[in-house]
């Protein structure tokens, strides 16, 4: 409903452009002139360029953010392993502090040392 909204109020202003638009004016382009153009299809013509200029302009920035996720991603998959090998390590580190806890005979006075 939304888009037929839009489309019914952008065909109502290009109905009122071409309406008060319509002299005819001559478009030099470099070497090239084009005469007895009327003015309704210069605007439009500008506009649409416009439109198709920003969005190459906008799919770039796209393009590039995507690539700079997808290197964030494989730096956090990395740091991930590296946290899950360090978490393994730990662990190894604690079974072996407690048998040789037990193998000493040793209890630690500190209720909260590792």
């Amino acid at each position: 409903m939304l888009v037929l909204i839009f489309s019914l109020v952008v065909g109502s202003m290009l109905v009122y452009i071409s309406r008060f638009n319509f002299q005819p004016v001559s478009v030099n382009l470099g070497f090239y002139v084009l005469n007895t153009i009327p003015l309704f299809y210069v605007i439009i013509g500008s506009l649409l360029i416009g439109l198709v200029l920003s969005y190459l302009a906008y799919l770039v920035n796209s393009i590039s953010n995507s690539f700079v996720l997808r290197g964030k991603d494989g730096e956090i998959r990395k740091n991930k392993a590296e946290v899950l090998e360090l978490t393994k390590r730990v662990h190894q580190l604690e079974i072996k502090n407690e048998k040789l806890g037990k193998d000493s005979g040793l209890v630690s006075s500190d209720r909260n040392a590792l």
